[in-house]
């Protein structure tokens, strides 16, 4: 692919498009047409996950307001309550949380909020971004279904900046007021599917998610994976028919907890069993940072992808584990699964940010990844017989078991 049409599909999607919404739907249908621009027809699939409207919400602090952002789907809150900052996810610290809202930095974790709610914590807020960045603006947050299905114990929650985070810590208040109302709703997520029948009823299953968060336009994270897409598309058209079948699906709902290759593989689950491998993109063509593989598979198909990259001089990390993206999905389906990316130090890049732009990324490198996966993409599907045992270790099975909150590490 030339890299003005590259920078084209970069700036033609450079707005914020967070699933459910209307921005959202305009990329997959961008998605869609660019499909059918290269004579491949596509689909867009629909599905439904828990929503919210939020009509009210508001933090202070000792009665001073806060700029913060509720968390879709933790319910409906009118509390007052001591804060309580959890530096550390331990049984000591864990012990002193009852009847607290309690403040997390970075991320929510998914057993640092279990054990939060069941130790009887009123309330979470979590901190997001970075100190430094020069605006100070909560990012927008959906409490994930997995927190708390087949759970009864939910409870609400708040998203501030790191600033805000700092202050609220330094100033040590005596009480935290949270206030949220909201109405649950059904929110509608689209996937776009594209597919390249092969000479065997058997499938290559390439994936990218196209969502973002609500804070970016998501040009790194992952509308590069989106555009490695478009390419073996392109690529494994203009030879079909392939030994294997190639589908491409660009996944809604990715950011919200991977909804969108979860949803397609529950609607198709009769195709599971026809699907060879899953390679998923997220992240490529960054200024800074080395490309890897992660490989939710036997090791032999890592030591096979070092062996490949070693011959065509292509510079690579190759792990076993699991990766926060897609391919998790499928590999918890049993399918062997691999995501590549290019991934630079916390130095080099932001994502979830207002900083996740086209001034991270260099086209030239844009141009090389695609190429490079797209070639690996075209060996697996015109391969006499996909050499990857459909099979999932032992130790990724284990990994799967952890990220995806049914056993905790220290179990």
């Amino acid at each position: 692919m030339e890299q003005n049409i590259i920078k084209k599909i970069l700036e033609d999607t450079a707005f914020v498009h967070v699933s459910g919404t209307p921005e959202e739907l305009k990329v997959a249908e961008y998605l869609k047409a660019a499909c059918e621009e290269r004579g491949v027809p596509a689909n867009i699939e629909t599905f439904e996950v828990p929503g919210s409207d939020i009509e009210h919400s508001r933090l202070l602090a000792d009665g001073v307001e806060i700029p913060a952002n509720p968390y879709n789907c933790s319910g409906n809150a009118d509390i007052e309550a001591p804060l309580f900052y959890l530096a550390n996810h331990d049984p000591a610290s864990i012990a002193q949380v009852k009847g607290k809202i309690v403040l997390m930095t970075d991320w929510l974790d998914f057993y640092t909020y279990r054990d939060v709610a069941e130790a009887g914590a009123a309330g979470f807020i979590v901190s997001g971004g970075n100190i430094f960045y020069p605006e100070d603006e909560p990012d927008r947050r959906i409490l994930r279904e997995r927190f708390f299905d087949g759970k009864d114990v939910v409870i609400p929650g708040m998203q501030i900046s790191a600033k805000q985070a700092v202050k609220l810590v330094q100033a040590a208040p005596e009480t935290i007021r949270m206030e949220i109302r909201e109405t649950p709703k059904a929110m509608t997520y689209h996937n776009v599917v594209a597919e390249i029948p092969g000479k065997r009823d058997e499938w290559i299953v390439c994936t990218a998610h196209y969502d973002t968060t609500a804070l970016s336009v998501g040009s790194y994270d992952n509308m590069t994976g989106c555009i490695t897409l478009l390419e073996i598309l392109e690529k494994l058209s203009a030879s079909a028919p392939n030994n294997y079948g190639v589908r491409i699906i660009f996944c809604g709902g990715e950011e919200s907890g991977l909804l969108g290759s979860k949803a397609y593989l529950e609607q198709h689950e009769d195709q599971i069993e026809k699907i060879a491998l899953n390679i998923n993109i997220d992240m490529i063509g960054s200024i800074m940072g080395g490309f890897l593989a992660c490989v939710s598979a036997e090791d032999a198909l890592a030591h096979h992808i070092k062996y490949l990259a070693s011959e065509a001089g292509w510079g690579i990390k190759v792990k076993c584990d699991v990766y926060s993206s897609d391919s998790t999905s499928f590999a918890d389906k049993g399918i062997p699964a691999l995501t590549f990316a290019r991934m630079p130090s916390g130095n080099y890049f932001s994502i979830h940010t207002r900083h996740d732009t086209m001034e991270l990324l260099s086209l030239s490198q844009i141009h090389k990844d695609i190429a490079y996966v797209a070639d690996f993409a075209d060996r697996m599907a015109n391969a006499v017989q996909c050499p990857v045992k459909r099979e999932i270790p032992e130790k990724i099975k284990k990994s799967l078991d952890e990220y995806l909150g049914r056993k905790h590490p220290e179990d």
